[in-house]
């Protein structure tokens, strides 16, 4: 469904002025993103393995509307789903524009819908819900504000409606420096399967950027999540990562790569971690057909387990 945005690009042929450096530019505070973002770079660069056949069709049906078709066939799951997508009138930046909808169905009624609204340049909304064999299972709202150096956020959430639980979480990111940001959470629960009904949970939140690097981390009572970016070259992005848990008194440590090469429209992904779990993903456009041809390959020699995917991406 990334292909509907990319009609909202536009290239500015103009010139402009370059100014001399201004010392107050250089260290004026932006805004720092929300804490959900503050690991993404390196997210994005870690392949996401597949197993088995996957044919995706994307049509588009008008300038705001897009159809897709997703056709699954694994030892693991198998099946049909439809997916669309929407995007508003309601341009932000030439990227941006809302409100966005997507949603998608498959044959035995699962529905999965998410909605997006920027109703200031300030404020933006998030809805999403999940349907299961025709019932509602699990809802989430959140408000987003967006400050000139800082965001706050509140979700609501109820992923279930028999036991009567329900999870509020409250966020907020601060862009200390131009390069550094420090950021909370709070995660508060009320269900009947908690020790005294209810419960909250703190934790914090940090990230540090360089030019052509970042470190980003969180902290909680249970859990210490650490990732790092490097761009390496315009070709080539390096990430790391680290997971402990302290309750489990374990951790995993993960790299990985993204290698993109232009001029052969080929992106590919790697990552090998210290349960000895080796991952690719290997994404070829097959220009000028609107053709993408993708190949996914993940082994675990100490487990036995190997999974081979082969996807075929229209549109």
């Amino acid at each position: 469904m990334g292909g509907v945005g990319s009609r909202f690009r536009v290239y500015n042929s103009g010139l402009t002025s370059v100014d001399a450096p201004n010392v107050e530019d250089a260290n004026k505070r932006e805004n720092p993103g929300t804490i959900d973002e503050l690991h993404k770079k390196t997210k994005e660069v870690m392949p996401v393995n597949f197993e088995g056949g996957k044919l995706i069709v994307n049509k588009g049906i008008s300038n705001h509307f897009q159809m897709s078709h997703t056709l699954t066939m694994s030892s693991m799951q198998s099946g049909y789903k439809l997916g669309g997508t929407y995007i508003g009138t309601k341009q932000i930046s030439p990227t941006e524009a809302f409100p966005v909808m997507l949603g998608e169905v498959d044959p035995s009624g699962n529905v999965n819908c998410n909605f997006v609204h920027q109703l200031t340049p300030d404020v933006r909304l998030k809805a999403a819900a999940q349907i299961q064999e025709c019932k509602l299972t699990a809802t989430q709202g959140t408000v987003e504000y967006k400050g000139s150096d800082y965001t706050i956020a509140m979700a609501y959430a109820k992923p279930d409606f028999s036991e009567k639980s329900s999870v509020l979480v409250g966020q907020y990111l601060q862009s200390v420096t131009r390069r550094l940001a420090l950021g909370a959470e709070l995660v508060y629960q009320a269900s009947p399967r908690v020790p005294g009904g209810e419960i909250a949970v703190a934790s914090g939140a940090a990230r540090y950027t360089m030019d052509d690097s970042e470190v980003s981390a969180t902290v909680s009572p249970a859990s210490f999540h650490i990732c790092y970016f490097k761009q390496a070259s315009e070709q080539l992005q390096v990430v790391a990562e680290m997971e402990t848990s302290f309750r489990g008194m374990e951790s995993t440590g993960t790299i990985g790569y993204q290698v993109t090469i232009p001029k052969a429209d080929l992106v590919f992904r790697g990552m090998v971690d210290s349960n000895w779990t080796i991952g690719a993903v290997l994404e070829k456009k097959l220009q000028p057909l609107p053709f993408t041809f993708a190949l996914s390959g993940m082994a675990n020699q100490a487990k036995q387990q190997f999974k081979f995917g082969c996807g075929f991406y229209i549109g």
